[in-house]
């Protein structure tokens, strides 16, 4: 069996939904940090069957809400002297800037570089986001 100690100091980001570890590590440039960062995939897990677990030794900002984006299932915990000081439920964002474009090929996101897309949260069966500037429905799309 794998076993992969604990960190003294840093940041885990537990509950990944299996095959979403690698995705969000990429999203969060993990590979450019110069700290040790670990990526488990295909955990077990009680309560999810399998997840992925990323820890990060040593604090990063992290944006949590492209996390929320990617995983909403998704537990923050900051580890300082080997335990756990700070547990945080990530949830689906309400407001988004810049980190979804607009799917209307007309919207002036498209058009104009110094317009940041913002979007909102819309609840209607699926997750989707409407457009500040044209009101289009968007999905977050990995």
């Amino acid at each position: 069996m794998l076993k992969v100690t604990s960190i003294r100091k840093g940041i885990v980001i537990d509950h990944i939904t299996s095959g979403k570890g690698l995705k969000i590590f990429q999203k969060l440039n993990l590979d450019k940090v110069d700290t040790p960062v670990v990526l488990l995939m295909n955990v077990m897990s009680n309560k999810l069957g399998r997840k992925d677990i990323i820890k990060i030794q040593d604090h990063v900002d992290v944006d949590l809400t492209i996390l929320g984006l990617i995983d909403p299932n998704i537990t923050i915990n900051i580890i300082e002297n080997d335990t756990i000081v700070e547990k945080m439920k990530i949830e689906i964002p309400t407001k988004v800037t810049g980190m979804i474009k607009c799917k209307n090929p007309r919207c002036i996101t498209w058009t104009d570089d110094y317009v940041v897309p913002e979007f909102t949260l819309v609840r209607n069966g699926d997750i989707q986001y409407r457009c500040s500037y044209c009101e289009e429905l968007t999905k977050y799309e990995l």
